[in-house]
């Protein structure tokens, strides 16, 4: 089975004056259909404003830049929308059911990246949004007859309605428009800010990694995903690991470059290739990576594909290796018992990120 890895860049779906949507392309990442994995990025300008609309994939969506964005989401059968604020750092979870809004009342660019799963996707490997308004939203698909019907309008003000939108999924909202203020306490309870948060291994000169499970977060459980973050300094590595559980990672650089390898079957080494800040990247299950940092170092998100994963370690003190038997080792690499003890010493003060050499 030959899976081409190499790390994709967003491909431009939208432009206009409140701002862009990227999406990748299963078509030109096909690993993102056999994966059932995809990803968008959103780029909102001050007063840009993305239309209410809903999609066929849960995803988290991950604040690159920006302080001053606000989402709206409305649930089924809810009588009143919950509106959130967002900065740089933050996490929101976006189910499936869900319809979202969302805002930028800053003074500077509003990114935000989704990762998400797409194993009920229209097209596998990618989002499909509906839009609530707009001149591509649903209220126009329906005939004047319908919409005063189920509106209870006359036929004018039904065709108002329904066409007094002409923008497509995004515009910019003109001065003095207000839009609804966010909530603190339901932005507490469904929105999470990663760069923030305690770090579950932060290691000298090396870097730090931040997991985001249901367990610290329980509102993540809503879309069935969970994540961590990674920064790594200046060529350090973050040490060989694989998902145990045939979950599938979701790699989003955020800043600065790298280098990453993964061993797949048979032994097989299956991409070793640079990484760049907006390159996406996808890890299948099973298949063990690495990534070392330039000397700028490197952030990058992980997405993973299960609300509680498990990894496989190679180092540190849960390596697969430090738990075999000293008889196992040396059978198994054929190594000398004197050898196989210098291994496993090394093992033990081994750490998940390593930094550079001296």
């Amino acid at each position: 089975m030959e899976l081409n890895l190499s790390p994709k860049f967003a491909q431009k779906i939208f432009e206009g004056e409140g701002g862009t949507y990227y999406s990748w392309s299963s078509s030109e990442y096909e690993l993102l259909k056999e994966a059932k994995v995809g990803g968008g990025r959103l780029v909102l300008q001050p007063r840009g404003f993305a239309f209410p609309h809903y999609s066929d994939s849960n995803k988290i969506g991950y604040v690159l830049q920006g302080s001053g964005g606000v989402v709206g989401m409305v649930y089924p059968q809810a009588s009143q929308e919950v509106v959130l604020k967002l900065k740089a750092g933050d996490i929101i979870p976006v189910p499936t059911r869900a319809i979202s809004w969302w805002y930028n009342d800053g003074d500077s660019e509003l990114l935000v990246v989704f990762l998400g799963e797409t194993s009920k996707a229209y097209v596998p490997g990618e989002f499909t949004y509906f839009l609530v308004a707009g001149a591509q939203g649903i209220l126009g698909g329906f005939s004047t007859e319908f919409n005063s019907r189920a509106y209870n309008l006359n036929n004018e003000e039904a065709e108002k309605l329904a066409k007094s939108q002409a923008g497509v999924l995004l515009i910019k909202l003109p001065d003095g428009q207000k839009m609804p203020q966010p909530c603190k306490n339901s932005t507490d309870k469904m929105v999470y800010n990663i760069d923030a948060a305690s770090p579950d291994f932060h290691v000298q000169n090396a870097g730090l990694l931040t997991s985001l499970t249901e367990k610290k977060f329980p509102f993540i459980g809503e879309v069935g995903l969970s994540a961590i973050l990674v920064k790594l300094e200046g060529n350090a590595i973050s040490s060989p690991v694989y998902t145990a559980d045939s979950s599938v990672q979701v790699i989003y650089v955020a800043k600065g470059s790298g280098r990453i390898q993964v061993v797949g079957i048979n032994g097989a080494s299956v991409l070793d290739t640079k990484l760049k800040a907006g390159h996406l990247c996808v890890v299948p299950r099973f298949f063990v990576a690495s990534t070392i940092a330039d000397g700028e170092g490197m952030e990058y998100l992980s997405m993973i594909t299960a609300t509680q994963p498990l990894f496989g370690d190679f180092t540190g003190e849960t390596s697969v290796w430090g738990a075999l038997s000293p008889q196992v080792i040396q059978a198994s690499l054929n190594l000398t018992p004197e050898f196989e003890q210098v291994f496993r010493a090394k093992i033990k003060k081994s750490t998940i990120l390593v930094p550079p050499q001296d």
